[in-house]
């Protein structure tokens, strides 16, 4: 698994993390990870056999997650409050939009989980310690004027859509199914993978031969998130055919 310096520095924070948590028997919450720092989170955490930690980002489906360390096997409440932005449909406002009236107020990104938009409609899920504050700070995004309130979890915004793609390749190997997907050549498909632009469930790789199982991620750089969702047999040929979805 490729490692970075900034990685080897989360390393150290988990294993602080943990002793905390060993030491004061009561949870340890780390703020919003991405995907790609969850995956490798959850494998550190296992190759050191601490077991009691759970992913929360407010909503199951959220992409952005906390981490919680917990002393008992009890999953514990996590410090996440979402809020709900009410403006006029016709004011198309954007992530960008708001990630960056959030980030002005002297927010760090880690504290901002999934922000989720639709006509008329945004919900932002945060650390549950800034509420307030944010509250009292927002009026507008950008030129535009906003009511904020407690979101209704009921009722979420549905954010990117997905396509099924139906798929034929002649391997599971990465190369083949990022080939496929792309519509790229061998040698660009290889040129893609060696110049660390694609990962294979949030941990990036330039393993061109590497299986992908289903349920695998796979997230090509300026191409999208894919997930491998079923195998569906052979073709008369041998070949394989695979259903994907596609997050657009």
């Amino acid at each position: 698994m490729y490692t970075s310096d900034k990685d080897e520095l989360f390393y150290s924070k988990i294993d602080d993390a943990v002793t905390l948590c060993y030491t004061r028997q009561k949870p340890y919450f780390f703020p919003f990870l991405s995907e790609r720092r969850q995956a490798i989170a959850e494998k550190y955490l296992k190759s050191i056999c601490f077991e009691n930690f759970c992913f929360f980002g407010g909503c199951e489906n959220n992409e952005r997650k906390m981490l919680a360390l917990c002393y008992y096997k009890i999953k514990p409440d996590f410090p996440i409050s979402a809020l709900e932005f009410r403006y006029r449909n016709c004011d198309k406002l954007t992530h960008r939009d708001f990630l960056g009236a959030l980030m002005s107020l002297g927010i760090e990104r880690e504290t901002i989980g999934d922000i989720l938009v639709e006509d008329g409609r945004t919900i932002v899920f945060i650390k549950s310690e800034l509420k307030d504050y944010i509250v009292s700070q927002i009026s507008k995004i950008g030129n535009v004027g906003v009511k904020i309130s407690d979101a209704d979890l009921s009722k979420l915004p549905k954010g990117r859509g997905t396509e099924d793609l139906s798929l034929v390749v002649s391997s599971l190997r990465l190369d083949n199914i990022v080939a496929a997907v792309t519509g790229l050549s061998r040698e660009k498909t290889k040129s893609l993978i060696f110049s660390s632009n694609v990962s294979l469930n949030y941990i990036q790789t330039m393993n061109v031969s590497q299986p992908v199982a289903e349920g695998g991620v796979l997230i090509i750089r300026g191409k999208g998130k894919y997930i491998l969702n079923a195998v569906m047999g052979e073709t008369k040929k041998g070949r394989i055919r695979i259903s994907l979805i596609n997050f657009r």
